[in-house]
């Protein structure tokens, strides 16, 4: 691949979408019809080339990244499959991170969903030109030009059609060429491999030709040699056309707009001519810049083999129990059996072995050039988002930004054994996916893991469990409530038993009182000075409160928030003990909370929302009906910062709850507040 005009016939590009938008049956579709694969696989059967994992094959979804290359129309692109849930949302992240290009795919019929909006602005972020194609043109409902409309409004694009779908729904059957201006139809009996050519039909002339304009009036503009020639009135050729969308792609000016139909085998083959002609090469996007850590100077590395090797991991996956990295190479070569130096953590390694990807199969090669996308054995200590490069010539590539985890289940081995196993496998899930956390648990004994929402957490598990053969029970924490009392009480209480043949005698008498929220608890004498209570006595009365804490009489939760005043003890001449002030003063102390009216207490957190502004009196809103206090509400820009008091019960579930409400734009941190007084169960 060495050399430019190698790097120019490369194409590095990702599929985003919403999930379920058909991102990976036009995958399948792509590899058949470029013969990477011969027979096509489903999602729907579980046998999708790209979704390797059981996980996968099993609930019809992708949830990790995958990457693949072929080659077509003489150009070779490596191509990388994401995932659409946004629980996976790091998977996309760190794929636009080394991506050149992108195909966003919308769904005919739900046009812009929640998720299309996440990606598309991920690849804003990156400064990832890409195309649209407008998938299931077959399904009932579908709306090629809604779709179209809806990534105007809520996307702000600026989509161009490069095609118009020949008929919708059962009665889809290609689409019409606006540059070449005819009409492409793909036959049932082939799998989609060849299509005909056919003229445009005459209801869709008209149509077709007032498209064509609007699309050359878009693109013309990027170019004044060809803005005055189209206002002359010339005829622009095909390939000034092709040109022009070419120029207005890479600088992200337009969104070339293809349609289809991925599970129907119709218009793949036109996308594909797409992708070469009009998403970049390596050698169409800036070179790549970072940081000199010795010198801190900004530094940057051209897409050449003559430059120093720079490249960054964006991937790691155990693989038969390997350690395998994804990384992408901006200059120079990376080769097997030779050394690289981490520059983000000033270590050094040896490659061991480097291989092209095909989803999980590989393929082994000796070396790998500027604008490869390989996998690397070898690499014990690396991290996502660390920098490799030439120890002679070190760079810091930007980091790839991980999102915090807002949802934790607990997971606790059946058997002592497996608990050493657990937290080996806990780091090496870590080690492959920066959304996910652990930790222990000191007050109830429980691993605690966390990611970034049920979806993510269910999988997580599933291969601990089916993977990994881990034997643990899940299940996800539970509030701790906690009690106190609703009055000022007096209580009394009395031991008189004899034990062994022996009398043991002690009577306590107590003032309990409610104190403020977060006071936690108290306890003063104010016995007279006379008789004397001996001093062992005294001791042993409040180890006798102070072990009543531990349980209340609502639902034997700890109490807080409470104060106990000693105002009485009667000692008795040879038959008081320390085990019967004990029991006296515990008797007193849950007679007084009986007495005082026990009050459940649960705890409450201080949440912040950050939301985009036009969905925060949304959000406002949900905070109220989860029994919240808005504390604060914050404006910034288009962003809005919102504080809240929430109970805990009352979080659950609440992750998907504001994407949806905020149409998966929304984020939140929580952390513990104080406790306050539940609602009467019902």
């Amino acid at each position: 691949m060495a050399g430019k005009a190698a790097l120019s016939k490369i194409r590095n590009i990702g599929i985003i979408a919403h999930i379920d938008a058909g991102k990976t049956t036009v995958t399948e579709r792509v590899l058949y019809y470029t013969g990477r694969i011969h027979r096509m696989g489903e999602v729907h059967d579980g046998q999708a080339t790209m979704d390797w994992m059981e996980q996968e094959q099993e609930r019809g979804i992708t949830i990790t990244s995958a990457a693949t290359q072929f080659s077509w129309a003489g150009s070779t692109v490596q191509l990388i499959d994401t995932p659409g849930h946004v629980d996976f949302t790091i998977e996309v992240e760190r794929s636009l991170r080394v991506l050149d290009g992108a195909i966003v795919i919308f769904c005919a019929v739900g046009g812009v969903q929640p998720q299309s909006e996440t990606v598309w602005h991920q690849a804003d972020r990156y400064g990832v030109p890409r195309m649209a194609f407008i998938n299931k043109m077959d399904r009932v409902g579908a709306d090629f030009f809604g779709a179209v409309d809806q990534m105007r409004k809520k996307l702000g694009a600026k989509p161009v059609l490069l095609q118009l779908p020949l008929g919708a729904e059962e009665n889809h059957t290609g689409v019409v060429d606006l540059i070449a201006m005819k009409g492409l139809v793909w036959q049932a009996d082939d799998l989609g491999m060849t299509f005909e050519e056919v003229p445009i039909p005459d209801e869709l002339s008209e149509e077709a030709l007032r498209y064509r304009e609007e699309l050359i009036e878009a693109v013309v503009e990027t170019d004044d040699d060809l803005t005055e020639k189209y206002l002359s009135g010339e005829t622009l050729t095909e390939e000034e056309i092709c040109s022009a969308i070419r120029k207005a792609t890479l600088a992200m000016d337009v969104v070339p707009v293809l349609c289809g139909s991925g599970l129907r085998n119709k218009g793949i083959q036109p996308l594909l001519d797409a992708v070469v002609r009009y998403l970049p090469s390596p050698l169409d996007v800036p070179p790549i810049s970072g940081i000199d850590p010795d010198s801190f100077e900004i530094v940057t590395r051209s897409p050449t083999d003559s430059d120093p090797m720079c490249a960054i991991v964006f991937k790691i996956r155990m693989d038969e129990g390997r350690r395998l990295t994804y990384v992408r190479v901006y200059s120079g070569k990376l080769k097997a059996e030779g050394p690289i130096y981490i520059s983000t953590t000033k270590a050094k390694e040896r490659v061991a072995r480097i291989f092209e990807m095909h989803a999980n199969q590989r393929k082994r090669i000796k070396e790998a050039h500027a604008g490869a996308i390989v996998g690397v054995v070898g690499l014990k200590s690396v991290r996502t988002g660390d920098t490799i490069c030439d120890e002679a010539h070190p760079i810091v590539l930007e980091p790839i930004d991980a999102y915090e985890p807002v949802m934790s289940v607990a997971i606790e081995p059946r058997t002592t054994g497996d608990q050493e196993k657990l937290l080996f496998l806990l780091d090496k899930l870590v080690s492959e996916d920066p959304t996910f956390r652990y930790r222990l648990d000191d007050e109830s004994g429980q691993t605690i893991i966390s990611g970034m929402g049920e979806l993510h957490l269910e999988v997580l598990v599933d291969r601990l469990l089916r993977e990994f053969n881990l034997q643990a029970n899940v299940g996800r924490p539970q509030v701790v409530y906690r009690e106190t009392i609703a009055r000022e009480v007096e209580a009394e209480g009395i031991f008189d038993r004899e034990i062994s043949g022996k009398t043991h005698y002690g009577r306590v008498r107590l003032h309990l009182e409610p104190l403020k929220r977060n006071a936690g608890f108290t306890y003063r004498v104010a016995l007279p000075p006379e008789p004397p209570v001996p001093e062992e006595f005294m001791t042993a009365i409040e180890e006798g409160v102070q072990e009543s804490l531990l349980g209340g009489i609502v639902a034997g939760y700890p109490i807080i928030d409470i104060g106990a005043t000693l105002i009485e003890a009667t000692v008795r001449e040879n038959e008081s003990s320390e085990i019967a002030f004990k029991v006296a003063a515990s008797l007193a102390f849950t007679e007084g909370c009986t007495k005082g009216g026990g009050v459940l207490l649960e705890p409450v957190m201080e949440v912040e929302v950050t939301v985009p502004e036009e969905y925060a009196s949304a959000v406002i809103g949900d905070i109220g009906s989860r029994r919240g206090k808005v504390v604060n509400v914050n404006p910034r820009r288009a962003i809005t910062l919102i504080k809240a008091l929430i109970p805990l019960s009352e979080m659950f579930g609440y992750s998907t709850d504001l994407r949806s409400a905020s149409k998966g734009r929304g984020t939140f941190t929580m952390q513990f507040s104080y406790y306050d007084e539940a609602p009467a169960r019902k």
